[in-house]
């Protein structure tokens, strides 16, 4: 049996198949030995069978591995079920999901370009876009990401990105997708769209307009804060000029955290059920407490954007925040207070985390662009994993008590 027969029969048997078949199965490529696990391929180059065939690789005249760099069959076969996942006509895996981020706007921006971000999104976003696209004459400005009026308004001649988190870090603010996809490409700009919050299990920007969608693998889609990677999704005329980019800069994810990230998508709509049911549950129990002003999670009635959410999400997320009485202060007690949940920024995981939004995630942002985007001092960001949830709310009581 040929490794081009079995691969292709195996793509082709999908056609059509459920979410979590494709979770499971889209992208595998079984070698000659038959294996049934996806395989793992840990080398830097490949050898040709002749100078020839070399030569041909290296030109692209023909398909194949040339180097690890931006061609490894492991890495390949994470961004097929990434893209079959999406909607995508192709998919490119990054090292981070900043990298997926730095990727987008050094492949399809240039200097004299001007990008929209909206004014939520993850501090690292906001300082990759101030403090270096702009050193190298991108312009950026920041609009507020349900307002689709100041979108309208913002876009210039020269406008070339709509970049949005939808849901927002760590408020869980939302815009109209597809509204603002026709915003945009009425103006001839892209939208990009970080999905990071939702993953195609709950939500598929492509399907709703979105040019781009980028993610930061090392969250939900690992589900287990095991490694780091990113991917960006898209159609393929738009991922190939990021291909370029990758083969040149570099930002690439290795072999084995592909490997990792496949097995993280086998069982990532059951985890996703999961973490939105217990998410719902806290936000539900949090909005009753004493000594809690505000809970942000569009799972509740008192969101804003609680039908937006029900319109273009099939779930709500696993990631609520709070604003609690007492300041800084008040949020460090609340924090110090717990046992079980881990005191860490980052998210995804199947344990619980909880962190600091203004002095973690969104710390290296000045005081006047953490008050526009809404960090308070007050606030606290848990990210919900698949313990028990009497048990979490027992940790988290003991948080409350400490106010």
């Amino acid at each position: 049996m040929s490794q081009d027969w079995d691969a292709g029969r195996l793509n082709s048997d999908l056609e059509g198949v459920a979410f979590d078949t494709l979770a499971v199965r889209a992208g595998q490529h079984r070698t000659p030995e038959g294996e049934h696990g996806d395989a793992m391929f840990l080398t830097s180059s490949y050898v040709f069978r002749t100078a020839a065939d070399a030569a041909a690789r290296f030109s692209g005249e023909v398909a194949g591995n040339v180097y690890s760099r931006y061609t490894n069959p492991t890495v390949r076969a994470f961004e097929e079920r990434i893209a079959a996942l999406e909607g995508a006509e192709q998919a490119v895996a990054t090292a981070t999901g900043m990298a997926a981020i730095l990727s987008v706007v050094m492949s399809l921006c240039s200097a004299g370009d001007h990008i929209l971000v909206s004014r939520s999104v993850f501090g690292s976003t906001i300082s990759l876009f101030e403090k270096y696209f702009k050193r190298f004459g991108v312009e950026v400005d920041y609009v507020p990401l349900a307002e689709l009026s100041g979108w309208d308004a913002a876009i210039k001649p020269n406008t070339k990105l709509l970049f949005v988190e939808s849901p927002s870090n760590p408020l869980a603010e939302l815009v109209d997708i597809a509204a603002l996809a026709e915003i945009a490409h009425a103006k001839g700009a892209l939208l990009v769209v970080d999905n990071c919050f939702c993953t195609p299990a709950l939500q598929q920007p492509l399907t709703l307009g979105a040019d781009i969608v980028v993610h930061s693998a090392t969250k939900f889609i690992d589900g287990q804060g095991r490694c780091m990677g990113g991917v960006v999704a898209g159609r393929s005329e738009l991922m190939k000029e990021i291909v370029g980019f990758l083969r040149t800069a570099g930002p690439t994810l290795s072999p084995f955290n592909a490997w990792i990230f496949l097995k993280g998508l086998e069982t990532l709509n059951l985890r996703m059920r999961a973490h939105c049911a217990s998410a719902q549950a806290l936000a539900e129990w949090l909005e009753q407490q004493d000594g809690i002003e505000k809970v942000h999670y569009a799972g509740l009635r008192s969101h804003p954007q609680y039908e937006l959410a029900q319109r273009q999400q099939r779930g709500f997320g696993a990631v609520v925040s709070f604003e609690v009485k007492g300041g800084k202060e008040g949020a460090w007690r609340f924090i110090d207070a717990t046992r079980l949940i881990s005191i860490t920024a980052n998210l995804g995981d199947s344990k619980t985390t909880i962190t600091h939004p203004a002095t973690t995630s969104h710390g290296r942002l000045a005081p006047q662009e953490r008050e526009a985007a809404g960090i308070r001092d007050s606030l606290i960001r848990i990210a919900v994993g698949l313990e028990d949830v009497g048990d979490l709310q027992a940790d988290l009581s003991r948080g409350l008590a400490a106010l």
